[in-house]
């Protein structure tokens, strides 16, 4: 495998567990992780605005929950990619796709895997 096919990997792949962990932490003990001190100590992400301004509470149970879908589903379809199936590719350009709402860190990993798989080869 290129380059070109190891970085989006591994990018998404650092992504979704930071979501999956996060969220499932969440749901268990009841918040994410946050800074514990400074300006921006117990502040959400600036995602959290974004999901705010779709009508979706950022603490809530249901976001938590879209957390960990994500989370699962992005590594399930990384694993697929690399294994080489004919739909993995088309898969992760979604997810890619789909995870630049998740403002700043998901949006800048998944950007950048997104130009490197649309400028991979097919």
């Amino acid at each position: 495998m290129s380059w070109k096919t190891w970085i989006p990997i591994v990018l998404v792949i650092l992504t979704a567990g930071w979501m999956l962990f996060d969220g499932t932490r969440a749901l268990i003990v009841g918040d994410y992780v946050t800074p514990q001190s400074g300006e921006f100590a117990g502040q959400l992400g600036p995602w959290s605005n974004l999901v705010k301004a779709v009508g979706i509470e950022p603490r809530s149970a249901l976001m938590k929950s879209i957390f960990v879908a994500y989370g699962l589903s992005a590594l399930a379809i990384v694993i697929c990619f690399a294994l080489g199936l004919s739909w993995g590719r088309t898969a992760l350009i979604v997810v890619c796709i789909l995870g630049l709402w998740f403002l700043p860190i998901g949006t800048m990993t998944n950007l950048v895997a997104l130009i490197l798989l649309l400028t991979g080869r097919k």
